[in-house]
């Protein structure tokens, strides 16, 4: 028996949006990671000093990312989300929480791998992160490891970090794909959850 059957007071409905801090925390997160794609495709196209400063802006977004995503974490197990429509199919529902914790999963990887992967190089000791250059930021500890097994590293690091940016774009693609296809073609408000503003469907589930 819950509490308010027990007490008599009415049931309350559930949440048909995210919260406030939930729908911050996603769209301030997907700036940044956008921020720093482009960020990334720029500075590859520089040469010498000239990449230092937009290299540093990016381990400083990136390691924002990995903060705001862990607060996004905590902040998810402590307020359920709104409930999926009950006219999604199953393996609509399937794919939409696979999707949502592959998104997770590249949040964290991401910035984690390239903060490891700037800890193994041996530029680190003349440019060290530091947070929108005021906030000293540690390199990740290599105890016991050898100049070679640092390249090594640093060579699979780089590897993995390349290749979840790509998992990224295709990740983001089906997300951004899924949300129009509810809000043009099923029209049952899954977008309206994290965009409290769109106008609302008639017959809505």
């Amino acid at each position: 028996m819950t509490a308010a059957a027990a007490t008599g007071a009415p049931a309350q409905p559930a949440r048909s949006t995210y919260s406030a801090v939930a729908i911050a925390l996603h769209w301030l997160i997907a700036v940044l990671i956008l921020t720093n794609v482009g960020l990334a495709w720029y500075f590859d196209d520089l040469k010498g000093a000239a990449q230092v400063p937009p290299i540093q802006l990016h381990k400083s977004i990136g390691i924002t990312v990995l903060l705001l995503t862990l607060v996004r974490i905590a902040w998810r197990l402590v307020n359920r989300p709104p409930p999926l429509p009950a006219t999604m199919r199953p393996w609509e529902v399937w794919a939409a929480r696979s999707v949502h914790v592959l998104l997770y999963v590249i949040m964290l990887g991401m910035p984690l791998s390239g903060w490891a992967m700037v800890s193994a190089s041996p530029l680190i000791r003349v440019h060290p992160t530091t947070l929108y250059g005021v906030v000293p930021w540690p390199a990740v500890p290599f105890p016991g490891f050898s100049s070679d097994q640092l390249h090594d590293a640093r060579h699979l690091l780089t590897r993995t970090h390349n290749t979840i940016a790509w998992v990224i774009y295709a990740t983001v693609a089906l997300h951004v794909g899924a949300a129009l296809k509810h809000q043009f073609f099923d029209r049952d408000d899954v977008t309206a959850r994290m965009i409290p503003f769109l106008a609302r469907n008639k017959g809505a589930a």
